[in-house]
């Protein structure tokens, strides 16, 4: 994306501090641990990334999407609209303002009857509840919690510089592409810049493939502490991903959380 990203709405409005996400979680908290609450995130990050490929998105639409999915729930509990609902709107969004090109709403609640039914019965066992009209009126309710501020610097970009910098390292390239795509499920999204997230995974990645970059990666001009602690954010997505038995948890986690209403009211600020 071009343009200066410290001049955007993605850096003045939603570069969050860490205790303010905390203190909004709060509600959600009453019904779910962090970890559960994490493993709930896990679960819809997974669903749009499926929902996205089945209209053959490309990754930077979905990744816009899941990052809009989370901004939503940055300010909201899980309780104010169905995440089942929220999920294909966020995609619907993200796919016009990322120019793929509008996705029929008609087509996207079909994709979404489908995607559960033969993906994730095991999380939702009733029939799809919700059709292009939901999605319609749960656009607007988006747009009016993310302020309209709709650009997002996804850190792939930066990645791709910076592997130039490096020197074309095409296995260095595709782990970290898919180590940012996987902290999706983290909050770093909310929480660093993409220039940021983009460095913590490259070193991930050098770890796993045991390249040796430590020179390199002194002379860049970035916070190392800020670089550590989206590292750690990752490795402990890792480590509870590793032990998360979605089939089996993720209806209990589900369950927990008071259900919404399926049409959410738009009101003015």
């Amino acid at each position: 994306m071009a343009g200066n990203f410290w001049k955007s709405s993605h850096y003045q409005q939603w570069i969050v501090d860490k205790q303010d996400l905390v203190r909004e979680r709060q509600e959600d908290l009453k019904y779910l641990t962090e970890e559960e609450y994490t493993k709930v995130q896990i679960f819809f990050a997974n669903f749009i990334q499926v929902l996205g490929e089945q209209h053959k998105l490309r990754q930077q639409v979905i990744a816009t999407a899941t990052v809009y999915f989370k901004r939503f729930y940055a300010r909201n509990s899980l309780k104010s609209i169905d995440p089942f609902l929220l999920a294909p709107t966020c995609i619907f969004l993200a796919s016009k303002v990322e120019e793929f090109g509008v996705i029929s709403a008609n087509r996207l609640a079909g994709s979404c009857t489908n995607v559960i039914k033969n993906k994730f019965g095991y999380a939702y066992s009733q029939d799809y509840p919700y059709h292009s009209k939901h999605i319609l009126e749960c656009e607007f309710y988006l747009l009016e919690n993310l302020d309209c501020c709709l650009i997002v610097y996804q850190p792939y970009r930066p990645l791709l510089l910076l592997i130039q910098d490096i020197g074309q390292e095409e296995q260095l390239q595709t782990l970290t592409w898919r180590i940012i795509n996987d902290s999706l499920r983290t909050d770093v999204s909310l929480l660093y810049p993409p220039h940021q997230i983009a460095i913590g995974a490259l070193q991930i990645a050098c770890v796993i493939l045991q390249k040796e970059l430590k020179h390199w990666f002194a002379e860049l001009n970035v916070d190392m502490e800020k670089i550590q602690e989206i590292a750690r954010a990752i490795v402990n997505l890792f480590e509870l991903w590793k032990g998360f038995d979605e089939k089996k948890e993720i209806a209990g986690l589900l369950d927990k959380i008071p259900k919404a209403k399926p049409n959410p009211p738009v009101t003015a600020r």
